[in-house]
């Protein structure tokens, strides 16, 4: 009985323009009862044009999910051509901000770096950040899964108090299962946030440790949802290309729910 919430969050990538998302989520709203958000969170993560339009239907219609994006500067304001402002996010009620997606990484070059201070920059602005950390193929088969993810979890902490810390959402995704239907075992899964449990106590504490969430991401769909939200130090999933469609992102959100020790 960990007592950790559990967090449910859609990230829709590059996908859905704001009509789309606009029937998107109100069909999630008329699917969407009472009790299936009684024990988890849930996070909605569209493009950038998509949020002012996902931002009004939600308050509007009182669907009970949190506005997501999938990303931002390090920076409030500034000559950064396509970049968006953490305080822009901030002023349309977003709650919840994708850090470091291993996309932005890799296509992007973001370096452990900049996800440090794109956290920092999510915490100023009182959003919660979700910080992304994963192996790829090729270091999960030399066996450096756990250097790699001690490398980035102490990376995007650095300098911060275990209070800020505590703020902090992890969702582990390796690169080798992220859209392509490859699954991690709940077995492997469970292990690597254990080991992420373990950095954050290392810098923060165990009381800090034992309460941050961490969810795991990469190819989750309703048949392993349940499974893999049944490990107990898994808190929660970081769903793509099944959060695109209401009724398969409930049924994602429904077996978490179903599954989950609060």
């Amino acid at each position: 009985m960990s007592g950790r919430r559990p967090l449910i969050s859609g990230n829709w990538k590059m996908h859905h323009d704001h009509l789309e998302a606009l029937h998107m989520v109100r069909d999630l709203g008329l699917r969407l009862k009472t009790d299936d958000v009684a024990l988890v969170d849930v996070s909605l993560h569209p493009p950038f044009t998509d949020l002012r339009t996902v931002q009004t239907l939600v308050e509007k219609e009182g669907i009970p999910v949190s506005l997501g994006a999938q990303h931002c500067s390090d920076e409030d304001a500034g000559a950064r051509t396509g970049e968006i402002s953490p305080h822009m996010l901030a002023r349309l009620g977003t709650a919840y901000v994708i850090v470091g997606h291993s996309e932005r990484r890799t296509m992007f070059a973001m370096s452990d770096i900049t996800v440090a201070a794109t956290l920092k920059a999510v915490l100023r602005h009182e959003m919660t950040p979700i910080v992304c950390v994963g192996e790829t193929e090729e270091e999960r088969m030399a066996s450096h899964t756990e250097a790699r993810l001690e490398e980035q979890v102490l990376a995007a902490v650095e300098g911060l108090s275990p209070e800020v810390i505590g703020r902090v959402v992890f969702a582990y995704e390796p690169l080798w299962a992220i859209g392509t239907g490859q699954a991690a075992t709940p077995v492997d899964a469970e292990d690597a946030c254990v080991f992420i449990r373990s950095m954050v106590g290392k810098v923060a504490g165990g009381p800090v440790a034992a309460t941050i969430r961490i969810q795991y991401g990469g190819s989750v769909q309703a048949e392993n949802a349940g499974e893999l939200m049944a490990e107990p130090d898994i808190d929660g999933l970081l769903v793509g290309g099944a959060s695109l469609q209401a009724a398969s992102f409930l049924d994602i959100i429904r077996a978490c729910g179903a599954c989950y020790r609060f």
